[in-house]
């Protein structure tokens, strides 16, 4: 048991550490009003690890507050990571594969545009800048993050070899 919790810890700090270079690499990638977070599309992991709960909401707090987010982002940004993840989470646990990207989708498109509008002062409206914030993430996490989840299935067992 005690090397179950070695590997879980392990596991979150590690996807920390890579949602973190992620950011740190990428940043925001952005085409107008449409932003891409590439990180987000680790945002499916949750649907073979509970490790990469803490694991998505600490490098998501840490790639804010190290990016000189303002702190209503570095808390509700990362929040609506954590509300995704669990939800992915959930997904997993019931095999819905195809529903693995939407939690992260809806929790960004619906907490990301007031966190845009109120804590930057963004003059777009919360409607269409719901829209914009959307799109990025079904391209992130949809697109990309269905990649990624295909291809981390067909290595699950020695990806996430537990102890």
């Amino acid at each position: 048991m005690k090397n179950q919790k070695t590997v879980t810890l392990v596991q979150a700090a590690m996807i920390a550490a890579i949602y973190v270079v992620l950011v740190c690499i990428f940043n925001y990638w952005s085409f107008g009003v449409i932003q891409f977070r590439i990180a987000e599309a680790l945002t499916i992991l949750p649907y073979f690890t509970p490790a990469a709960i803490p694991g998505l909401f600490i490098g998501c707090f840490l790639a804010n507050l190290l990016g000189g987010a303002v702190i209503g982002d570095v808390v509700f940004g990362s929040l609506a990571t954590l509300i995704g993840a669990v939800g992915t989470y959930f997904a997993g646990k019931a095999r819905i594969r195809w529903l693995a990207p939407v939690p992260p989708i809806a929790a960004n498109t619906l907490i990301v545009p007031f966190v845009l509008k109120y804590c930057y002062g963004a003059g777009e409206a919360i409607p269409y800048m719901m829209l914009t914030v959307g799109v990025g993430e079904v391209i992130v996490c949809g697109v990309f993050g269905g990649l990624l989840l295909a291809v981390v299935e067909k290595n699950k067992n020695y990806i996430f070899k537990q102890g």
